[in-house]
């Protein structure tokens, strides 16, 4: 495994172990006061146990290298893992609620508050710290497996914050009924978590471009384009795990050789690699500029021009995401190819 992956694997790994042993002191704290709301946290701790126990899987065969049959590698194992644990947390919500109604019916009283509730305060601290720690090292890693375990264990502390402010509550006031609201409450905003971990891995999947990433990479770009680079467009980011796979097209003078080209690519490539880490993979194709393209070439020591600039064109999301060479007014191509039809 690289250094990256071997990470990853072992964060999750203890994040894992934290989980089911989490999970079994809630159980304990259930048992203890017979609390709906208590009983809420500790069913999410199984989604969390489960979830641990795929990412871990996950991220062992995003940990793969590349070979004949996953030419881009195994990273989309994250995505899928990451589905599976936002259907769970889904599923987690509704045994809540079903949960909830039926000690409605059974109306158990509560007993020991007190010891259950020092009990869930320190898995919810435990979560909370260990989830910071997950979410920290998987935004380094770019490991959408470990985001979403850190982002489970720190919903988990929210909703154990809110047990917490309930049961202290009912020992206030005596109240018993407030359980059961909590208890519905904390399902609602389970289902919505595993909703939105969900939709986020599916768009993975189906290879949904990640617009905050591509404005950075424009705004990156902007600031730090090269005279050679006449023109940038029709560039594509995908995820593949931790992997970050990038297409794009760079217009270079057309007068550069083969091997004055190719280093203006590496010049892109570095620049992206120093920004968004060496865990990148860059397909660029170069085309040779146009006479419509002196309008917008900032190169002034081009002996070459055949027009003056006109004015600098700064690379937008819109344009620099086209399929076509956006840099130019299609009016000065036709004035210098006018037997084509476009």
């Amino acid at each position: 495994m690289m250094d990256v992956a071997r990470q990853n694997f072992r964060v999750q790994k203890w994040i894992t172990g934290l989980s089911v042993i989490l999970f079994l002191v809630k159980i304990l704290a259930y048992y203890l006061t017979h609390s709906v709301a208590i009983l809420t946290d500790a069913l999410e701790s199984i989604v969390n146990v489960l979830a641990g126990f795929i990412g871990l899987y996950s991220l062992y065969v995003a940990a793969k290298p590349k070979d004949t049959d996953h030419p881009y590698g195994h990273g989309k194992a994250e995505f899928v893992s990451a589905a599976v644990e936002g259907v769970l947390i889904f599923a987690a919500g509704i045994l809540i609620i079903y949960q909830t109604a039926l000690n409605f019916i059974l109306n158990k009283p509560l007993e020991k508050l007190d010891k259950g509730l020092i009990l869930i305060g320190v898995t919810g601290l435990l979560n909370y710290v260990a989830g910071a720690i997950c979410i920290r090292i998987g935004r380094k890693n770019k490991s959408l497996a470990l985001q979403a375990s850190g982002k489970h264990l720190q919903i988990d502390t929210y909703s154990t914050i809110g047990i917490i402010i309930g049961i202290g509550l009912i020992l206030v006031t005596h109240l018993e009924w407030l359980d059961k609201v909590i208890a519905l409450a904390l399902s609602v905003m389970i289902l919505y978590n595993g909703y939105k971990i969900t939709r986020q891995s599916l768009a993975g999947i189906m290879d949904e471009a990640d617009m905050e990433l591509l404005e950075k990479m424009v705004v990156i770009l902007n600031k730090n384009r090269r005279t050679n680079w006449v023109d940038l467009h029709n560039l594509r980011v995908i995820k593949y795990g931790s992997l970050l796979h990038v297409d794009c097209h760079l217009t270079v003078p057309w007068y550069l050789n083969v091997h004055e080209a190719h280093k203006e690519v590496d010049a892109l490539t570095d620049l992206i690699k120093n920004e968004f880490g060496d865990s990148l993979e860059m397909f660029v194709h170069t085309d040779g500029c146009l006479p419509f393209s002196c309008h917008i070439c900032i190169k002034d020591d081009c002996a070459v021009r055949l027009h003056p600039l006109e004015k600098k064109l700064d690379w937008t999301l819109e344009n620099i995401l086209s399929n076509q060479k956006h840099g130019y007014n299609p009016d000065w191509e036709k004035m210098q190819n006018p037997h084509v039809i476009y």
